[in-house]
């Protein structure tokens, strides 16, 4: 409860962090959601890290959320008779169904519902990009190709094509199953690789409980171009951008990420920003000044949460990693008081008056009353200086609202009367320490029913 970071953190649990421990020293040092990465690890090794969260978040007293973060339809090439091979710029290079081993000359591309997809001039990048082809002729069954970057390349490299919108699924055979694991490991989000269209965003929900949260992975141009589409139907979305980086110039992922977080804040769904944030610390304990400016820069712009993958997943400072992450989001948001203040374009007449009523009365908390998150979520995209309390009888919600920017969450009864909820307020702040003089309850009335939210109170607390 006394963290004074409103940024949340998200950590990727992999081999250098999955002791009982590193877990804990995460979590003191500034981690609100452990992300699950199901393109790696056996659901043994996944299903022990859940249950090592829940222990920890019970022993500890706060609420952590779990991110299953699916593989998805990831394409990649086949296996080389040598293991590798030597591709040089204008050769000529085969892309095939035949299941034989690759060479200098050809190599299997085992997704057969591509060929149909794919036209002459369409440029395939392999290896993160560092071999382009384009494609010559299109054969029905084989991509004959001219190597536009050249290198070396080698088996099961994956394979990106930025300029098309691909037929198919946003889930793999293996996310469905995944998938069912979801339960059992006590998911509260959901994130979906590779999204291209809103439309797998649909799709994607009838594989799991509608309780769980689902964050749209934008790392294609088909799902920037569609952002707006997007965000109406997800639940969060995570500027990633590995992949992304890879599809799009370089040069214009700063002004994409940026644009996506304004998307994300006029649609009211909080926004991760994810990949190389401290990518040094891997291998050194403290970060590069530019890995300090690039994690500053997505505090100020508006994320909610900041994402640590391989430098918490097998970097040899995952703790220290944290610690770092923290401590720049303290100080970015110590300088940048006055500019989390500023006014954005989809503020609902609700953030503006909560926002204006904690100025106005100089108001240090907020109790927001959600059984949802929605409220919650409302009161936090108003980027008060007040802090926010969600107060919820479900504690899916409480966890869930681990991701999202400023807020902490208290579980209660549920509420029937507003004597009830004031009494609720007085208790439960008194119960964590914090000293008001005033708070400002917001909820919807009537009380359970869902995105009313209608009520703005200040509330003065009785002093003993």
């Amino acid at each position: 409860m006394s963290s004074p970071k409103k940024a949340k953190i998200i950590a990727t649990l992999g081999p250098a962090s999955n002791s009982e421990e590193i877990i804990r020293l995460l979590a003191k040092a500034g981690v609100n959601v452990f992300r699950l990465n199901f393109s790696h690890g056996t659901h043994e090794f996944h299903i022990k890290n859940a249950e090592l969260i829940r222990k920890i978040e019970k022993e500890l007293e706060i609420h952590l959320a779990i991110l299953m973060d699916l593989q998805g339809p990831k394409i990649r090439i086949g296996m080389f008779e040598n293991g590798s091979v030597i591709l040089k710029k204008g050769a000529k290079f085969s892309l095939d169904l035949n299941k034989e081993y690759g060479t200098s000359k050809r190599v299997t591309l085992p997704h057969p519902e591509l060929f149909s997809a794919l036209k002459e001039g369409t440029e395939l990048l392999l290896d993160d990009g560092k071999i382009k082809l384009k494609i010559e002729e299109n054969k029905g069954k084989e991509l004959i190709t001219e190597v536009i970057e050249e290198g070396v390349i080698s088996n099961k490299k994956g394979v990106n094509i930025p300029n098309a919108i691909l037929p198919i699924n946003a889930l793999t055979e293996k996310d469905k199953e995944d998938v069912k694991l979801a339960e059992k490991i006590d998911a509260d989000w959901i994130a979906i690789s590779f999204v291209q269209t809103e439309k797998d965003i649909e799709y994607a929900r009838n594989f799991f409980d509608s309780e769980i949260g689902v964050v749209a992975k934008i790392e294609k141009p088909s799902a920037v171009e569609r952002i707006d589409s997007i965000l109406k139907v997800t639940d969060a979305v995570m500027v990633a951008r590995g992949d992304l980086g890879v599809e799009m110039p370089y040069e214009s992922i700063p002004s994409i990420q940026r644009m996506i977080i304004n998307k994300a804040r006029f649609h009211r769904k909080p926004v991760i920003v994810a990949t190389q944030m401290l990518e040094s610390m891997i291998k050194c304990h403290i970060p590069t000044r530019a890995e300090v400016s690039d994690v500053s820069c997505a505090i100020t712009e508006g994320a909610d949460a900041v994402m640590l993958s391989a430098e918490s997943a097998v970097g040899e400072y995952p703790v220290e990693s944290v610690e770092t992450m923290t401590k720049i989001i303290v100080q970015t948001e110590k300088d940048n008081l006055d500019f989390f203040q500023k006014e954005f374009e989809n503020l609902t007449a609700m953030s503006e008056s909560i926002r204006r009523t904690v100025d106005i009365d100089d108001i240090k908390a907020i109790a927001a009353f959600s059984e949802t998150g929605r409220c919650a979520v409302n009161v936090s995209n108003s980027r008060t200086k007040a802090t926010i309390f969600a107060f919820t009888p479900n504690l899916k919600t409480a966890r869930k609202l681990a991701l999202v920017w400023g807020i902490k969450s208290i579980l209660v009864d549920e509420i029937f009367t507003f004597a009830q909820m004031t009494q609720i307020v007085q208790n439960k702040l008194k119960e964590v320490s914090l000293e008001y003089d005033k708070v400002a309850i917001v909820a919807g009335l009537p009380f359970r029913a869902s995105g009313q939210t209608n009520l703005i109170h200040v509330y003065k607390i009785e002093k003993d």
